[in-house]
């Protein structure tokens, strides 16, 4: 039987570029829009550009380098007016990135705390949860932190008729004055006392994956304690125990010594956790209220206690929920630190403003505040999506 001879490749017809393609459409629209946008900045560069040379105002980030010329009523790290604008910056991002972290933690615990009230069976707590969060998410933030530190300034006494409820802590108008250690321990100290954090991450996953194989949960509470106190001492004692305590005093009309814990920095702090917790408590709310009742049946008919099923059971479950709008709040939080400026805490935007108003570099200014609130923010939403994704239910 004769074979039949090979057929040659049917060739596909070659595509036709046409308007009617929706493919094509679309390229042709983004590539429209792209170069709008790109047209109009370059306007607007273009345009801001000319506008500053026509009137002799100075451009580029030349001025870092000079003398700031200016106090900070609060700093971190070392500074004086002799330093530069880039260091007066640098100071009042660190203030902005304490009040921030500070609250960050300070609200999670309030707002978890009254969260969880709100949905107890007692009336009255859960009545008082419920005002507390009516009150406070319905007040603006900027009134509270005008009527907490308004509290703190007018109804406390001058340094001289300051109260001294334990011996070395005085509390006045001023602020509250504690006291300090100083010495070349204390470096060390902090040290350990990160390394107690660590510690206390890896032993408590260490005791997780004990617990899911033999049945035995670990005692994390009391060692964590015993972290807590163990690496700081030992760090205070391969530092040579070189550590020291300074007591503030009443010298003139203020206070020397020891740590001082300001009025604008407690009321921004006060206002921000307040504000801040009663959002994050809804969260925690809707959190817990999203996890099946059959949990909390099924944990309850093991003998296990509320408390235990709510953290053991109910909390780790809820987190999956919780996490995505939290980290909306911490967000929040940190942008609406910026309000500050309000009250006289030498935040970054505080700062800033005092540097533009001295070398009349507004965009260059703003164009920094900017760079610094979007890092911050951005860091803080990587943090939170790993840790979400961390958490998060593996389908098989």
């Amino acid at each position: 039987m004769a074979t039949s001879p090979k057929s040659a490749p049917v060739q596909a017809p070659a595509r036709r570029i046409s308007w009617n393609d929706p493919g094509v459409r679309s390229v042709v629209y983004q590539v429209v829009a792209l170069a709008a946008v790109a047209l109009a900045v370059w306007f607007l560069v273009s345009n801001t550009l000319h506008n500053l040379s026509q009137r002799n105002i100075a451009t580029g980030f030349g001025f870092l380098g000079r003398e700031a010329g200016f106090a900070i009523g609060e700093t971190a790290i070392a500074y004086s007016p002799a330093d530069t604008y880039g260091k007066a910056i640098w100071v009042g991002l660190l203030n902005t990135l304490r009040v921030a972290v500070l609250g960050i933690i300070l609200a999670t615990i309030l707002g978890t705390i009254i969260g969880i009230c709100r949905l107890s069976k007692n009336w009255l707590i859960s009545k008082l949860a419920s005002a507390y969060v009516e009150v406070m998410r319905n007040v603006p933030l900027l009134l509270q932190l005008f009527f907490w530190y308004a509290i703190i300034t007018e109804s406390m006494p001058g340094p001289r008729q300051a109260h001294n409820p334990l011996p070395g802590v005085f509390i006045s108008n001023r602020g509250l004055k504690v006291p300090g250690l100083t010495g070349d321990s204390f470096d060390w100290i902090l040290v350990g006392v990160v390394a107690a954090i660590v510690a206390i991450v890896l032993a408590q996953r260490w005791g997780a994956k004990r617990q899911q194989a033999t049945g035995r949960p670990f005692p994390l509470g009391r060692c964590a304690i015993a972290f807590l106190i163990g690496f700081p001492v030992l760090g205070w004692l391969l530092s040579g125990a070189s550590l020291s305590l300074d007591m503030p005093e009443l010298r003139g009309f203020n206070f020397t010594g020891g740590w001082t814990l300001s009025p604008e920095f407690t009321a921004l702090l006060a206002g921000l956790v307040i504000y801040t917790a009663a959002f994050v408590a809804e969260v925690v709310r809707s959190g817990v209220q999203a996890v099946n009742n059959g949990q909390w049946e099924a944990a309850g008919s093991l003998g296990l206690s509320r408390g235990l099923v709510l953290r053991l059971v109910v909390l780790p479950q809820a987190l999956r929920v919780i996490i995505p709008p939290m980290t909306s709040q911490y967000l929040n939080l940190t942008k609406n630190s910026s309000l500050a400026v309000a009250i006289g805490y030498p935040d970054i935007v505080s700062v800033v403003n005092t540097t533009l108003n001295q070398t009349g570099q507004a965009i260059e200014g703003i164009l920094i505040i900017m760079a610094a609130y979007l890092t911050v923010s951005l860091s803080i939403s990587i943090f939170m999506n790993w840790y979400n994704k961390r958490i998060a239910l593996v389908e098989r």
